[in-house]
């Protein structure tokens, strides 16, 4: 997933695919003990998706605090 794709989702379908990641991540975890990963990049990517999200979500945060911000000097 690219990052515009990212930045088209809400905050909160974000949320739910860093959850999603998250228990991959976990899985990845089993599968590589037991020695059932197939794809050893996997859990790289995997975290890399979470970075990115985490990212976007900061970006927007720190927009709003820029908005509320600017908002506050002009009253």
């Amino acid at each position: 997933m690219n990052t515009k794709d990212i930045r088209k989702m809400t905050d909160e379908e974000i949320l739910d695919a860093i959850e999603d990641r998250k228990e991959a991540m976990f899985n990845f975890r089993f599968q590589e003990a037991s020695g059932q990963l197939e794809d050893t990049n996997m859990p790289r990517r995997t975290r890399r998706e979470i970075a990115q999200f985490k990212t976007v979500l900061r970006e927007r945060e720190l927009a709003a605090a820029l908005l509320r911000q600017e908002g506050g000097d002009n009253g």
